[in-house]
């Protein structure tokens, strides 16, 4: 993308800050977030912020390209309050749209979920069946049937994009996420700190690890095609959380045992394995993840070192 004006939601948070910061080289870029998650602290000097909701009227949508990736970004945060969750996931993506189309804007990439193909091991592809058993999956579901509308009544281009476990490490932005972080920056964060990670059962679990600046690629190139539908953006590359704490240790040159506990989320919520099959976009876009596991370690363990 170069010399547009673009519209970030959620800008100021992790991932979003990363895509408005890439973006802002050749764009006018303007980041809006209300700093339940983000904080403009993540922001360059380049990007304009804005301190808004997605709920509110007058949003800056006078632009050429709406990134919508703001949201409750997990099962935790919608079950403390899904009258919240929805609001925000469902009735903020209507509104943002909505707004966008008024002011002429006819290219929205948003953020979905890869949580409602449930746990597979297998790459899971758009066309599979889905099913959906929290309201913060409820919500992304939602988005993408309201993305078709939106298309099919005003023929807007929408990209829901389905990612896989996105990380990058403190040090970064994800670091203003806290709990919510990807495991990977909380388990390096407790190796580096001499203090077991805390592992739910044991430790088998798998989630398809995607670095952050192949998400910001990917996000990027949807817009510039005009992608509609729903995309995958993950590696199609799958690793057990033991695995994850043993390539952390050896990176650090340590040797913290993680701490194995009862899962506390419900078995027919939790997620136990995630793994993508990008090939949609792969055809679409010519997109590949670029980020190997390795070296996406080896950044996460750097700041320790």
């Amino acid at each position: 993308m170069n010399g547009q004006r673009v519209l970030v939601t959620g800008g100021a948070g992790f991932i979003g800050s990363n895509l408005a910061n890439h973006l802002a080289a050749d764009n006018d870029v303007i980041a809006l977030d209300d700093q339940y998650l983000g904080t403009p602290e993540n922001l360059d000097d380049a990007v304009e912020f804005v301190d808004a909701s997605v709920t509110d009227d007058d949003l800056p949508t006078d632009v050429d390209v709406v990134f919508h990736l703001a949201a409750l970004s997990s099962y935790a945060m919608h079950e403390e309050n899904p009258t919240k969750g929805a609001r925000v996931n469902v009735e903020g993506f209507v509104n943002t749209v909505h707004q966008a189309r008024q002011d002429g804007c006819d290219t929205v990439v948003y953020a979905s979920t890869s949580s409602i193909y449930g746990s597979r091991t297998d790459p899971s592809p758009e066309s599979m069946d889905v099913t959906v058993n929290t309201g913060y999956e409820a919500s992304k579901m939602a988005r993408e049937t309201y993305a078709e509308y939106f298309h099919n009544h005003y023929d807007l281009s929408l990209a829901g994009m389905r990612f896989f476990s996105v990380y990058q490490g403190y040090g970064g932005a994800e670091e203003h996420k806290g709990e919510y972080a990807n495991v990977i920056a909380q388990f390096a964060d407790d190796v580096a700190s001499g203090e077991a990670p805390v592992l739910y059962g044991d430790g088998n679990q798998t989630r398809d690890f995607t670095h952050v600046d192949d998400i910001v690629r990917g996000l990027e190139q949807a817009a510039e095609h005009e992608l509609d539908g729903i995309y995958n953006l993950g590696t199609g590359d799958a690793y057990d959380f033991n695995e994850v704490v043993e390539m952390i240790n050896a990176e650090l040159g340590t040797d913290v045992e993680p701490e194995y506990v009862e899962n506390p989320i419900p078995d027919d919520v939790y997620v136990h394995d995630t793994c993508a099959d990008a090939e949609k976009m792969r055809e679409a876009t010519g997109w590949e993840p670029q980020m190997s596991f390795e070296e996406g370690i080896r950044r996460v363990c750097a700041q320790y070192k």
